[in-house]
């Protein structure tokens, strides 16, 4: 078995594709309660504070193919994330296939929404992770 740093794998970062790099790592940013960090080379960072970065990086000639992303979040900080999305004007759904507009679900015992971000990404909020089997 080979050396490593820690003794186990964890994410560090991925890179997220969009049409306006500092639009849609604002409106994640701003919807999360974060910050946007200083650019890094062609990247801009949103550090979720658990040691991942979302860099976003701009696709200029080419679509943004839709990837989804959950973000599991506390719940006393949820409803405002909720009302975050209310104040701008964007739609939340129950279920990832967005057929159930304006509500939240209550998965393995926390609640949950989706949304689109500006590039069509699917985005996900939820206060419990899946129970996996």
């Amino acid at each position: 078995m080979p050396e490593t740093a820690t003794p186990h794998i964890e994410l560090n970062h991925t890179a997220v594709y969009a049409r306006d790099r500092r639009a849609s790592a604002e409106f994640l940013a701003g919807l999360l309660g974060l910050g946007v960090g200083a650019p890094f080379g062609p990247f801009l960072p949103v550090d979720l504070g658990n040691g991942v970065t979302l860099d976003y990086y701009e696709l200029r000639d080419e679509p943004v193919q839709s990837q989804h992303y959950a973000f599991l979040v506390p719940e006393d900080r949820f409803d405002a994330m909720i009302d975050r999305l209310e104040a701008a004007g964007v739609t939340y759904y129950a279920d990832p296939g967005h057929t159930e507009p304006g509500r939240v679900n209550g998965l393995f015992g926390g609640r949950g929404a989706y949304f689109e971000d500006p590039d069509g990404h699917n985005m996900e909020i939820m206060t419990r992770p899946y129970a996996r089997p």
